[in-house]
Formats: structure tokens, sequence, C-alpha cells
């Protein structure tokens, strides 16, 4: 493990950070702006961290290095987009959190480069300001196909999500995988339509379409086994126009959710077959697309675990269980470097993401920023 001197001299330097953190988080939540369209955001964020531009990836998105220009580096990670709201866009997942602790931690990090002269920091951070998390196309996936991440030669990747489902000072980092693969399926269904007085006329795809809802739930409960989660949600169905007349189609869309990627591909063709027939016993035909989203998010072992000590070292204790059928597109970083993923509790547990009263406090910041330091700090054991 590496010197405490250097926890210390973060510690310190991060400390002072915070008070500016907390300024920067409410200028960011009062001005969201949505996937792909994060232009604002991203000139704020950088201008705050003040080590130049950085690099254009993925559209809207930066990323910043912090430390020698040359040599393997370890990259922290924070998305830049809002959701949609009621009232326009919107800071409901806490976004304008994670920002403003990459961006404190960060010029943290350059305040203890300089201060330590030569020798400098023992591995560079690359700050990612992600866009396109919460909206496809995966911001995540672009900037992996960009190849921004093999020039700065990354040996790690770490992020930390805040989790109402968390108590405030506990974090999980959890080996394996913590979040689920999630893909869009879309369903029809087509009858034969007509009038309502005489449905012996018609193939009723309404019908057809609300058993295949149903049927579909054993996906999850017979198809799969019950020790893997899984979750299949019919979301949107539409069918009609007027209340006597039977349509000759009818459309759903859900969201199918396996946390074992090895599940997916079985469960795609599982869906496919109840679809189609549930909709033939109906007298219908049943057709699915399925758009593949996000992979499973795997934690790598070895740096989830040394990220534990420096998370008990700055004062956050760790879960080792928390898992969910929530989507993240880190995941794709998986395939270029070991990644961590944490979860970070809050005051208000029990509270929901993605709803517009959904606020953290802006002491949040600081346990953010803590958990990106403890995964830094593990990830110098990791990064050759």
């Amino acid at each position: 493990m590496t010197s405490p001197t250097l926890l210390e001299r973060f510690r310190t330097a991060l400390a002072a950070e915070l008070p500016a953190a907390a300024v920067l988080r409410q200028r960011l939540h009062a001005d969201p702006e949505l996937s792909g369209s994060e232009w604002r955001t991203a000139e704020l964020v950088v201008d705050a961290l003040g080590s130049g531009p950085g690099e254009a990836v993925a559209g809207t998105g930066r990323v910043v290095r912090v430390g020698r220009s040359t040599g393997p580096s370890v990259a922290l990670r924070a998305e830049l987009d809002g959701l949609p709201g009621p009232s326009g866009p919107m800071h409901a997942c806490g976004h304008d959190v994670h920002l403003a602790a990459l961006v404190a931690l960060a010029r943290a990090a350059r305040r203890v480069d300089e201060e330590a002269g030569q020798d400098g920091l023992p591995l560079p951070v690359l700050a990612v300001f992600q866009p396109r998390e919460e909206r496809p196309p995966s911001g995540a996936r672009d900037i992996v196909a960009e190849g921004v991440l093999e020039r700065h030669q990354v040996g790690a990747m770490v992020a930390a999500h805040v989790q109402p489902q968390l108590p405030a000072g506990r974090v999980a980092a959890v080996p394996g995988a913590v979040n689920a693969a999630a893909d869009h399926v879309e369903i029809v269904v087509t009858g034969r339509g007509g009038h309502g007085g005489y449905p012996q006329l018609t193939r009723d795809p309404v019908v057809a379409m609300a058993q295949v809802v149903v049927a579909l739930q054993q996906v999850v409960s017979r198809r799969i086994d019950p020790l893997h989660a899984a979750v299949l949600t019919v979301g949107w169905i539409h069918a009609g126009s007027a209340a006597n007349v039977i349509p000759d189609q009818a459309r759903a869309e859900g969201i199918l959710r396996v946390l074992e990627e090895s599940d997916r591909a079985a469960a795609h063709e599982e869906v496919r077959s109840i679809v189609e027939h549930a909709a033939a016993a109906a007298g219908c035909k049943g057709e699915v697309t399925v758009h593949e989203g996000e992979p499973a998010l795997v934690n790598e072992p070895r740096l989830t675990a040394y990220s534990h000590p420096w998370l008990e070292e700055l004062g956050l204790s760790v879960d080792t269980s928390l898992r969910s059928c929530g989507a993240d597109d880190f995941s794709y970083y998986g395939a270029v470097a070991p990644s961590l993923m944490m979860f970070v509790g809050l005051p208000d547990a029990g509270t929901s993401l993605h709803q517009p009263a959904f606020h953290p406090p802006d002491a949040a910041i600081a346990d953010v920023a803590h958990a990106l330091l403890a995964g830094y700090l593990g990830a110098l054991d990791v990064v050759a």
C-alpha cells in the first residue's frame, strides 16, 4: 500500500476544495442539460477544474489529465447529463454531486502533484466528464470506441454514484456484478380488427397482448435460475383509438434486465418464444425486437478489495452486499480496464432516484469525493 503521507496530503488538499465544490454543485443543479446537449455543463466543470480545456470526447464530453503527461493513468468518471422532468431538465440522479466531487478531487490531485515536486502523483488522474449516461447512444460506449482511454494508458476506471438506499457514511464496494444488463424490448401483436359487438369476426390483439404481458413474467419466474437476479418490466402499452373498435394491432415496450451476463441471450430467446406462442394462441401474430443496451456492470475483484481499507481510512464504512437491477453505461469501461463502481449513501435513505424531489445535500459531495479517492488509491496497487 502507498504511504499514509500521500493520503494525508490528499485529505488536506481535498478539504480545501470542498467549499468551492458546493458552490459549483449549486450552479450545476440550477442549469441541467439533457443527454447530448451538455455543452454548458462541460464548459463549467472544465473551467472550474482549471487545468486547461482537455480533450473533447463523445461530442459534448471532455477528458482532462492531471499529473505527468505520459505513462499509465487512473480514470475517474462523472456524468454530465440531467433527466427530462415535468418542468424541464432536472438533476434527479445526483450527477451534479458527482461532477462537483470529481472537480474537487482533480483540483486536489493537481495540488498534491505540484507540492510533490519532481516526483509528482504516483499515477496521473484522468478526469472523464462523460455525456449521455441517461439516454442512448451511450457516451461511455463512444468514449471507449474513440480510443482516448488507450491513448492515456488508463489502467483502472473508478466511479461513485449516490444511492439513497444506503445511509450516509456508508459506501458499497462490491466485487462482481453490481448492476444489470438492460435491453429495450419492443412487442407488436397483429390480429384482425373489427366491430366490438362482433368479436367472433376478429382476432383481438388487445386480448392477446394482455396474455403476452402476463406470460412474459415466466421469463423471470420460470426460465432463469432463481438465484440469478432478473426483471422484465412492460412499461408502455398502446392499442386502438375507440372503445367500441377492436384494432388490428397492439404495441408494447419494456426493459429486460439480467444481473448475470450469461443469462442475457437465453432471456432474449425466451421473450421471443413466449410472445410468438401466446399471440398465436389468440389467433394473432407476435413479433419482438430487442435493442441491446448496457452490459452488466462488473466490479473487478482486486480493485474493489484494494479500495476497502482506503474507504475506512477516510471514515466511510464499507458495504459488500448491495447489488441492483439498475443499469449504468459505466459497464462499457470494463472492457478496457479493471473497473469499480461504488454506491455512496445519503442521509435521506429510502428516497428514490429519478424523481423531481431528489436533492442530496451538499455534504454528499465530500463522501463521493472520498470514495473516488479511495478508488484511486486502491488502483495504485493494481496499475503497473
